[in-house]
Protein backbone atom coordinates (compact mmCIF):
# COMPACT_ATOMS: atom_id res chain seq x y z
CA UNK A 1 0.00 0.00 0.00
CA UNK A 2 1.37 3.39 -0.94
CA UNK A 3 0.59 6.34 1.30
CA UNK A 4 1.64 9.90 0.53
CA UNK A 5 3.22 12.12 3.15
CA UNK A 6 0.76 14.95 2.53
CA UNK A 7 -2.14 12.59 3.23
CA UNK A 8 -0.48 11.51 6.46
CA UNK A 9 -0.03 15.10 7.62
CA UNK A 10 -3.69 15.87 6.88
CA UNK A 11 -4.89 12.77 8.71
CA UNK A 12 -2.72 13.59 11.74
CA UNK A 13 -3.87 17.23 11.79
CA UNK A 14 -7.48 16.03 11.71
CA UNK A 15 -6.67 14.08 14.90
CA UNK A 16 -5.08 17.14 16.51
CA UNK A 17 -1.54 15.77 16.18
CA UNK A 18 1.36 18.08 15.29
CA UNK A 19 3.77 16.52 12.79
CA UNK A 20 7.26 17.73 11.94
CA UNK A 21 9.48 15.72 9.62
CA UNK A 22 12.47 16.24 7.37
CA UNK A 23 10.49 14.96 4.38
CA UNK A 24 7.35 13.23 3.13
CA UNK A 25 9.11 9.88 2.73
CA UNK A 26 10.12 9.88 6.40
CA UNK A 27 6.47 10.21 7.38
CA UNK A 28 5.38 7.45 5.01
CA UNK A 29 7.94 5.07 6.55
CA UNK A 30 6.51 5.61 10.02
CA UNK A 31 2.80 4.98 9.44
CA UNK A 32 1.23 2.44 11.81
CA UNK A 33 0.65 0.03 8.92
CA UNK A 34 4.45 -0.28 8.56
CA UNK A 35 4.68 -2.03 11.93
CA UNK A 36 3.40 -5.28 13.36
CA UNK A 37 0.55 -5.11 15.86
CA UNK A 38 2.35 -4.83 19.20
CA UNK A 39 -0.48 -6.67 20.99
CA UNK A 40 -0.04 -9.68 18.70
CA UNK A 41 3.74 -9.64 19.17
CA UNK A 42 3.44 -9.45 22.96
CA UNK A 43 0.87 -12.27 23.01
CA UNK A 44 3.10 -14.53 20.90
CA UNK A 45 6.15 -13.86 23.07
CA UNK A 46 4.11 -14.37 26.26
CA UNK A 47 2.48 -17.59 25.02
CA UNK A 48 5.85 -18.96 23.87
CA UNK A 49 7.23 -18.47 27.39
CA UNK A 50 9.96 -16.10 26.19
CA UNK A 51 8.68 -13.27 28.39
CA UNK A 52 5.69 -12.47 30.53
CA UNK A 53 3.25 -9.59 30.46
CA UNK A 54 3.80 -7.16 33.29
CA UNK A 55 2.23 -3.82 32.36
CA UNK A 56 0.50 -2.10 29.45
CA UNK A 57 1.87 1.30 28.46
CA UNK A 58 0.27 4.10 26.46
CA UNK A 59 2.58 6.45 24.54
CA UNK A 60 2.31 10.18 25.11
CA UNK A 61 4.44 11.16 22.14
CA UNK A 62 7.04 10.03 19.65
CA UNK A 63 10.42 11.60 18.95
CA UNK A 64 12.57 10.19 16.20
CA UNK A 65 16.02 11.60 15.79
Amino acid sequence: KTVGGKNIVKAMQDLGVIVKASGWRTLAEEIPEAYKDVTEVVDVVHNAGIARKVVQLKPLGVIKG
